[in-house]
């Protein structure tokens, strides 16, 4: 799975790509931020890539990154899902 640094606008939800940015594993970059990445939503128009992230910093500054996720992604996301069922909402 790839991924690719964009810079993103909350406000009106716009994705704009990194000047300099290029496609990068997607582990590679959950490791660099040590895992504390969050999916912020589907993305449609961005070519190859299906969702966007957000990767919170030791400031806890997000930088955000598009992802291509593919069957093991999915697969992953439903199982910490499934895992989570019946747990008490801290």
């Amino acid at each position: 799975m790839q991924a690719l640094h964009v810079n993103f606008t909350e406000a009106t939800r716009a994705i704009e790509n990194v000047a300099d940015a290029s496609p990068e594993p997607w582990q590679d970059v959950c490791e660099r931020f040590d895992d504390d990445v969050h999916r912020i939503m589907d993305v449609t128009d961005q070519a190859g890539y299906s969702a966007l992230y957000a990767c919170y910093d030791e400031n806890n500054q997000p930088v955000y990154y598009l992802v291509e996720e593919g069957k093991a992604l999915a697969r992953l996301r439903h199982k910490n899902f499934l895992s989570k069922l019946g747990q008490p909402q801290s």
